[in-house]
């Protein structure tokens, strides 16, 4: 079996991470490991493009730190006796999970759920129902208990 574990260092893919060793046997199973750095938004006013922050310092930084923490991730699976490719993208995580499931390709993608309500799920969407609605293949949703 083949499955893509989308993680972004919260406590819903803390809640992933167990759910995946607690009901997989590692014995022919792939997963792939994936974290989608979302891309910046920039501002383009007057004919030019311009950045209030240095976005590429910003970008280099949370890659850092997303390699950082998938490399631990992917320690932890190893160590409960799975076989893990780890990588970091950048791009809107939506689209970046279900095209990564599509290409790999994946039978199950694995995520978990912030649990967001009200003007927060409509201003920031749901990652976890847009990949349900949209992947190729089965899709699990993981909780955390404070979700």
């Amino acid at each position: 079996m083949k499955i893509l574990l989308a993680v972004d260092d919260s406590k819903s893919s803390e809640a992933v991470v167990q759910a995946l060793i607690a009901q997989t046997q590692p014995q022919g199973t792939a997963v792939r490991l994936l974290h989608v750095i979302e891309l910046l938004p920039i501002a383009y006013s007057g004919g030019e493009w311009s950045y209030s922050v240095d976005w590429q310092k910003v970008m280099q930084e949370q890659r850092k730190q997303a390699e950082e923490f998938v490399q631990q991730v992917a320690t932890k699976l190893r160590a409960a006796g799975f076989s893990v490719e780890a990588s970091v993208e950048e791009g809107h995580p939506k689209s970046a999970i279900v095209e990564s499931a599509a290409k790999w390709p994946a039978d199950l993608i694995l995520l978990g759920s912030h649990g967001r309500k009200g003007i927060d799920r409509f201003l920031l969407g749901s990652v976890s129902e847009a990949v349900a609605r949209h992947a190729r293949c089965s899709v699990q949703i993981v909780r955390s208990k404070t979700s």
